[in-house]
């Protein structure tokens, strides 16, 4: 999802991804978890979510030249 802001544009996460995130962000909000716990998961999400985008990206470019 792209949002424009005047002359910028902002890419924004897959929505479920968002709802994720912000799922985190109301947890710590309540204090049900706590803030560096939440950023914790949140940075972990993302890092494993964009590693597995880079390996199927590379493994369906290896199907492409096979």
């Amino acid at each position: 999802m792209t949002v424009h802001m005047g002359d910028r544009r902002l890419e924004l996460p897959p929505m479920d991804q968002l709802a994720f995130l912000a799922g985190l962000g109301f947890l710590a909000a309540l204090e049900l978890i706590e803030w560096p716990i939440a950023l914790a998961i949140g940075v972990g999400h993302e890092l494993a979510r964009s590693r597995h985008g880079k390996v199927l990206r590379e493994f369906g470019e290896a199907l492409e030249e096979a």
